[in-house]
């Protein structure tokens, strides 16, 4: 299976690699953001987003606890409330952070939670009790769901957890079986999703609109259009082996090795998330925003507020601009206004952003590069 570091970067998918490393960075410093990737079958939208487990992080949690439960913050029914002694008993153990997936095969059970059938059947002490879901299994991690618009075309009471998970950040999931107690969980969860837009039933937000406007963002992948990237890309897939070490030339590239540095990088950009806060002036320029062109969605301008933040840590500079705003605008809008109000909006705030930059500081920071050669800046 093609690693991580493999991947090719080309123009197409340069929006969702950037969003794929933001939410990761959000995910790590403990808030979610809800990503969704559209476009052309066949583009590579859930190989991105699937083979980025290559690089996340592990998490510490409570010893055995199946909602990961962090020792600092225990919030499941099991652990919730305990002193740190009484944790400190149990102990604690490392875990490869959640990546779960729904499949369209899914059901409500599975995704939320049901009835633990090993309790249940157990010969010498059967009782009854609940087994957490996909869901609350992936509390501190991400939760992949492809093809989403069909998902919520052809399964609506998932796609209704889904919208009580994504309603909030944290989240929460109610899990629910006749004759027990309902169980309440909190779930920080990033969302992560694809879809084909151009075949049946269409855009996720001609299906849902309410789950739509839980996205953060939104980004369309486009396909590759330079012979030589489509040419690399056949060159890997075709000599694609299981070896961790493979050799071009002179160089030798250990793509585990990449991939630990990678994650290095994103506990570093995760950690300088948590210290770092937007601009009075940006902050100003994304309330006008909002009231000079009637946005429907709070969750618009919340998206834009975290999202330029995390772009311009993502791109190592310390500081985010107007500028940050107006590249992730249309990642945020295009699923919430029509095409031409979305244009209207950017070529508008395109003409007015000196009004707020004008007289301010420029940011210091390394220049912003492009695919691998981020990390590599950030690593320095």
């Amino acid at each position: 299976m093609i690693q991580f570091a493999q991947l090719e970067r080309y123009e197409g998918n340069e929006a969702l690699f950037d969003l794929v490393r933001m939410s990761m960075v959000s995910t790590i410093a403990g808030e979610p953001l809800h990503i969704h990737a559209e476009g052309l079958r066949g583009t590579g939208k859930t190989t991105i987003m699937r083979r980025a487990q290559d690089i996340l992080p592990k998490i510490e949690r409570i010893k055995g606890c199946i909602y990961n439960c962090d020792p600092a913050q225990p919030h499941c029914p099991h652990h919730q409330g305990m002193s740190p002694q009484d944790i400190a008993q149990i102990g604690t153990e490392l875990i490869p952070m959640p990546f779960l997936e729904i499949s369209h095969s899914a059901k409500v059970g599975t995704v939320a939670g049901s009835i633990d059938l090993a309790k249940l059947t157990d010969s010498k002490n059967p009782e009854a009790g609940l087994l957490p879901g996909l869901i609350p299994q992936a509390h501190r991690g991400i939760l992949f769901v492809d093809e989403i618009n069909r998902l919520a075309d052809t399964a609506p009471e998932i796609t209704d957890i889904l919208l009580d998970l994504m309603g909030t950040k944290p989240g929460v999931v109610q899990i629910e079986e006749a004759g027990l107690p309902v169980v309440s969980v909190k779930v920080n969860v990033s969302v992560w999703a694809a879809s084909n837009p151009d075949e049946d039933p269409g855009p996720l937000e001609e299906i849902r609109r309410q789950l739509s406007d839980r996205f953060d963002m939104v980004c369309y992948m486009g396909r590759p259009s330079s012979i030589d990237v489509i040419a690399k890309m056949l060159k890997d897939n075709f000599h694609n082996t299981k070896a961790k070490v493979e050799r071009h030339g002179d160089i030798v590239i250990d793509y585990q090795q990449q991939h630990e540095i990678y994650t290095q990088i994103m506990l570093q950009w995760a950690e300088r998330y948590l210290q770092v806060d937007l601009p009075d002036f940006v902050r100003n320029y994304i309330a006008r925003l909002y009231i000079k062109h009637n946005l429907e969605s709070i969750r618009a301008i919340e998206a834009m507020q975290q999202g330029a933040v995390l772009y311009s840590i993502t791109k190592d500079r310390d500081q985010a601009t107007v500028n940050d705003i107006n590249h992730i605008l249309p990642l945020i809008l295009k699923h919430r206004v029509d095409a031409d109000t979305l244009v209207r909006i950017l070529n508008d705030d395109a003409k007015s952003t000196n009004v707020f930059t004008s007289g301010t500081k420029k940011p210091t920071g390394k220049a912003e590069a492009t695919g691998e050669a981020e990390y590599a800046t950030a690593a320095r």
